[in-house]
């Protein structure tokens, strides 16, 4: 949603926007964090330990249907992991919404 600007009695511009729950902003952030801290995992590991296989596997959601693309000896396994938090995901976000809401309504 995008804020929007309007004026008050003196004349400055005043923003109106959607606000967010701090349970839904530290979600956000800690999924960021999970991101960045996966990320440098990963990178430590490969620099220290060198060689082995590589496997690779993504979900991609296009409306309620999942495309999902592997590769590697692992893929199986990676491919799993990935639909059920791909899944867990879209729950979250259904329950988050309702609650939002909920609490607007």
């Amino acid at each position: 949603m995008n804020a929007i600007r309007s004026a008050d009695d003196t004349g400055e511009a005043v923003e109106e926007g959607v606000t967010v729950p701090s349970k839904l902003f530290l979600l956000l952030i800690s999924g960021f964090v999970l991101v960045f801290v996966g990320i440098t995992v990963i990178v430590i590991a490969s620099v220290l330990y060198g060689g082995g296989s590589v496997s690779g596997g993504v979900v991609i959601f296009i409306g309620p249907f999942p495309i999902v693309i592997g590769a590697g000896p692992d893929v199986s396994v990676i491919i799993l992991v990935s639909v059920i938090l791909a899944v867990l995901s879209v729950v979250v976000f259904l329950v988050m919404n309702r609650r939002v809401r909920r609490l607007a309504g």
